[in-house]
């Protein structure tokens, strides 16, 4: 890329939580092509496929230290992390959203 272009805003989500060893690897992955926003579940959610939260608040939590540093998490669903992402939590709006690694 030129120095006049910008780089992609490049979410990064997944299923299994934000402390997943696929997570980490998709992040490593994918870092030197954009700059990258990850908000991934605090836990688990293989299977919810596109569940939406909507009976409760959610609340997001930052990473501080250590190789997740600046992770996102949220106690919901990952359809919950990505429509945060695009409905004006972010500064600016991800370009490009990528899934995975599942376990």
């Amino acid at each position: 890329m030129s120095e006049n272009t910008k780089q992609p805003h490049i979410l990064i989500s997944n299923d299994d939580g934000y402390l997943a060893p696929g997570l980490l690897a998709l992040v490593n992955a994918i870092r030197p092509l954009g700059k990258v926003t990850v908000i991934a579940p605090e836990q688990n959610h293989s299977g919810a496929s596109n569940s939406l939260t909507l009976s409760r608040p959610l609340s997001i939590h930052r990473v501080a230290g250590g190789e997740r540093d600046g992770f996102l998490f949220v106690n919901g669903t990952p359809t919950d992390c990505v429509h945060i992402a695009m409905t004006g939590f972010l500064d600016e709006k991800p370009d490009l959203v990528v899934s995975g690694i599942n376990q």
